[in-house]
């Protein structure tokens, strides 16, 4: 008689983690920049924190846990590079995705962000419509991510289940 599946496998994470409402920080040392930013941002439905240095950045991602962060490569006490790179050379927080944002516009400082780890870039002045764009396009990847790798969660406890072949 073949096993029958487990009952309601894994629905209660799932459910609370899609419930959860999309997060981005928000991590520049100018305030009016940290302002305009999430002026421009309040069309999303989000919670959005903000830092305001490098060391801040990394405090508020362990407490606030963003799906998504607009960080300014230059800042105080850490660049947005180092902190990219801190970011995604930790497994607990490189799925995060990383959007640099900067006055920088030299082919090198591109190359030293993608080395770093960033997801995209865009240059200040920062165009609201492409913002907003490319902040959804990027909560939604991180989003089905996040699905994908609770269906292989799935799989495999469903694999382990099977009787051995």
């Amino acid at each position: 008689m073949p096993k029958s599946p487990p009952a309601q496998p894994q629905t209660k994470p799932t459910a609370a983690v899609a419930a959860r409402k999309s997060r981005v920080l928000i991590a520049d040392d100018n305030e009016p920049n940290r302002e305009l930013l999430e002026v421009y941002l309040a069309e999303i439905d989000c919670e959005i924190a903000t830092a305001i240095d490098g060391r801040d950045t990394l405090d508020k991602v362990a407490a606030f846990r963003p799906d998504v962060i607009l960080l300014d490569v230059m800042m105080p006490k850490l660049s947005g590079f180092e902190v990219c790179q801190r970011l995604k050379s930790d497994p607990s927080t490189s799925p995060i995705m990383i959007l640099m944002v900067t006055a920088l516009g030299e082919l090198g400082d591109i190359e030293r962000a993608v080395e770093a780890g960033t997801d995209d870039f865009l240059s200040k002045p920062v165009n609201k419509v492409e913002l907003v764009k490319r902040v959804e396009n990027m909560l939604k990847l991180r989003h089905v991510s996040d699905e994908l790798e609770r269906l292989r969660s799935y799989i495999s406890s469903m694999d382990d289940d099977l009787p051995p072949r």
